[in-house]
Parts: structure tokens; C-alpha cells; sequence
């Protein structure tokens, strides 16, 4: 794919959505990252429905903390693999006391020195509370990028690199979000919506689908 289909892809998702996104519900960067911890292999319709009834009662490192591995799963366990999520968040919430005054660090080598923190959960947090150049690619970035020839790559790490190399840098720091939501709601990956496709003529994906 060639640079100008590339700047008129990102053009047209940003008239269409100047503004993205996350679609995580928080209101502090330590609510962002317990939100993103929990959304591992979940969805975020699930994970706001637990943290509208936790971050009430408890919404700082230390309060959570104190909660309990015990207690924490009370408020999570309609998410799926709560019992290791709860494990990892206590810990995490002990270590940001004590390393990081009870602040998320924002640098990705702090990040994923977290439990339940990778590198997407690192970029998540860093692109969307702190406004980092970060590409977090997840299932469907990966797709979207492979299938629209955006940024073909092997595996995450690859496509994270050719996307942050190859998106037009004034689109870049939000164009996690789009190729996100594209992918959620317009690419499916079962059989994507080509018909409903803002750039279906742009797309390189040779097996075109109607929406009957």
C-alpha cells in the first residue's frame, strides 16, 4: 500500500470521528490501567459493568489494595480469568504504593514491570491517559492492518512497528482508536462489512464481501 492511500484512509476515519475514544469507561490513568488489565480476553461492555461498582468504593492503588485479593473478586468475578486478574491487580496496586508513590508510571519499562501489564496493556495506557506516540495492537488491529494492507506483519510486535512507521504522523496518535473501532464494528473477522465500509475503495483485501 502506498503512502497517499494510507493519508486518505486516516483522513476519512478522522472526519468520521474526529475525536476517538477509548471505550473503557475511567476517570484517572489508575483507573484506565485496572480497566485495561481486566479487558484482557473480556469485553469492555463487561469490564465497565465491574468497575461502575468498584471504582465507587474503590479507585486508588492503595484502596483497591486493601480490598483484598478476596475482596477484589467480589467485584469482578462476571469477568472472565478473575481469579489471576485479581491476583494481578492487588499486586500491581501494592507496587505502585511503594515504587511509584501511588502514581502509574508513564514509561513502558515501568509499565510492564506490573503484573497483568504487557506491552498493549503499556501502550494502552501510555497512548490514551498520557497522549504517547504508542501503537497497542490488539486482535483487531492486527487484523485490520493485514487485511487492508495498511501494515502486513507476522505477528504484534511487527505490525506495531510498520504502523507507527507507516500511519501519517499528524493521524498517529489516535489512530489506535480507529483502526480499533474499525475493526470492532465495520472489519469483522468473520466476514466483514465491505459494503458498509468507508474505505472499501482503498482497502487491498481481495476478498470483498456484500453486507446481504
Amino acid at each position: 500500500m502506498n503512502a497517499a492511500k494510507r493519508l486518505e484512509i486516516f483522513r476519512r476515519l478522522h472526519e468520521d470521528n474526529p475525536e476517538p475514544k477509548t471505550e473503557l469507561a475511567y476517570s484517572s490513568p489508575f483507573e484506565l490501567l485496572i480497566a485495561v488489565i481486566l479487558s484482557a480476553q473480556s469485553t469492555d461492555v463487561g469490564v465497565n459493568k465491574a468497575t461502575a461498582k468498584l471504582f465507587p468504593v474503590a479507585n486508588t492503588p492503595a484502596a483497591i489494595h486493601a480490598l483484598g485479593v478476596e475482596g477484589l473478586s467480589e467485584y469482578i468475578k462476571t469477568i472472565g480469568l478473575y481469579n489471576s486478574k485479581a491476583k494481578n491487580v492487588i499486586e500491581t496496586c501494592r507496587l505502585l504504593v511503594e515504587l511509584h508513590n501511588g502514581e502509574v508510571p508513564q514509561t513502558r519499562e515501568e509499565l510492564e514491570a506490573l503484573p497483568g501489564v504487557g506491552r498493549k496493556t503499556a501502550n494502552v495506557v501510555l497512548n490514551t491517559a498520557f497522549r504517547q506516540l504508542t501503537m497497542a495492537v490488539d486482535t483487531h488491529i492486527f487484523r485490520v492492518s493485514n487485511r487492508t494492507g495498511i501494515a502486513p506483519g507476522k505477528n504484534v510486535v511487527e505490525v506495531e512497528k510498520k504502523l507507527m512507521k507507516f500511519v501519517p504522523k499528524q493521524y498517529l496518535l489516535d489512530s489506535h482508536h480507529w483502526l480499533i473501532l474499525h475493526g470492532r464494528y465495520v472489519c469483522l473477522a468473520r466476514k466483514p462489512r465491505c459494503g458498509s465500509c468507508r474505505i472499501e475503495d482503498l482497502c487491498e483485501y481481495k476478498h470483498k464481501t456484500s453486507d446481504d
